[in-house]
């Protein structure tokens, strides 16, 4: 494994980074200030912007008008966004237009990818089940009637539904298989019932009652499912990991600015002490995201099966992020909890990601059964 990025990679990043630096993370109304959501759609203005620098694309192909590059790609792209709490779809749009690159139909491809690259299409994912604690494929069922499918069920939190064009929907059959069916969330038999995250976003609970979907906007191939948790998995890692960052960024700041007994909080040992834990945190969250989006982007093989490597960096992004703030809360004193300051809203933030797709214990579970099925020496 090399942790050193590419010349392609690197200039993702560089121009993410400058496409996010005049994103304000306290650009709509604070969720401790509103009962419901802190807006009705995402950041439509941001979203022209991403798909001008074609960073809507990076993971399509040439001729899709992509640049064709891997999840490490769009893992930096991703921890850029969140260091100033980006309000778009893009981890779930593009994991969801690679998806379909890599497993779905030519006619498929050729209809939806183009235009998800230039941003005219936006997708989004079900990925969490009826409840948020259930598989995602397990929570719909989807039988053959003729020639097309049918889908029964529900899935909760589901980000961007009110807003997407298409959600891809998880589905499992009588023979046990998992099918990916793109649906469109304002058909017949859709009902998309609100619901508000942590952070103040609007979610849906999407509710299918018999909704006929052609054949042609089914994906039945081995593994499509699989392979998109685990693109959404990494990227939500690296959400975790850019928003921890900016965190910890702005508690240094604050401490080296704040003083008490005539000299700066930041030089007092125990607060030094603290700041370091965080970074230690910060850079384990790094490791295992890289690795784990290696193991996405490259298909090597190892001891253990790369969802190992996804859910020990999915455990480190939700404990590392979860400590991060919660230190740099009480570092910020009372000035932390001021909702004239950001850090609140990096705290909603981290929160819905520390549980968004299942919470460390859950990864930790899935880790053991994988080393039980697969005896390390």
């Amino acid at each position: 494994m090399d942790f050193t990025f590419s010349e392609e990679q690197q200039a993702a990043t560089e121009a993410a980074a400058g496409v996010f630096a005049d994103v304000a993370p306290d650009g709509v109304p604070s969720p401790a200030d509103t009962t419901g959501a802190v807006a009705d759609d995402f950041d439509r203005a941001l979203w022209a912007r991403l798909a001008e620098a074609d960073l809507l694309s990076l993971l399509l192909d040439e001729a899709y008008g992509g640049a064709g590059l891997d999840a490490i790609a769009l893992c930096l792209v991703l921890r850029e966004s969140a260091k100033v709490l980006a309000r778009v779809p893009l981890l779930e749009s593009s994991a969801a237009a690679a998806t379909v690159q890599a497993y779905g139909g030519e006619e498929l491809r050729s209809a939806l990818l183009t235009r998800a690259g230039r941003g005219d299409l936006v997708l989004t994912v079900a990925a969490h089940g009826r409840t948020g604690h259930d598989p995602a494929e397990l929570a719909v069922t989807a039988r053959r009637d003729g020639d097309r499918w049918v889908l029964d069920g529900v899935q909760t939190a589901v980000p961007w539904a009110h807003n997407a064009d298409l959600v891809v929907v998880p589905a499992h059959t009588d023979a046990g298989r998992t099918v990916l069916a793109l649906v469109a969330p304002d058909r017949e038999g859709i009902v998309l019932a609100e619901q508000i995250s942590t952070a103040g976003e609007r979610l849906a609970e999407l509710r299918l009652d018999s909704v006929p979907i052609a054949r042609v906007d089914v994906i039945d191939a081995d593994g499509a499912w699989e392979w998109l948790r685990d693109l959404l998995t990494a990227g939500t890692c690296a959400l975790a990991l850019g928003l921890g960052t900016a965190v910890l960024r702005m508690t240094s700041e604050y401490t080296g600015k704040r003083e008490q007994f005539g000299f700066p909080v930041a030089t007092f040992q125990a607060v030094a002490v603290q700041a370091a834990d965080r970074y230690i945190d910060l850079r384990a969250m790094e490791a295992t995201l890289w690795q784990a989006a290696w193991r996405i982007s490259s298909g090597a093989s190892g001891t253990l099966p790369a969802a190992a490597d996804l859910a020990v960096a999915k455990i480190w992004a939700a404990e590392g992020v979860r400590r991060v703030v919660q230190t740099a809360q009480h570092l910020h004193g009372g000035f932390g909890a001021d909702t004239e300051y950001p850090l609140h809203r990096y705290h909603a933030w981290a929160k819905h990601l520390e549980l968004s797709l299942g919470p460390a214990s859950a990864h930790e579970e899935a880790l053991g059964d994988l080393l039980a099925a697969h005896p390390l020496g």
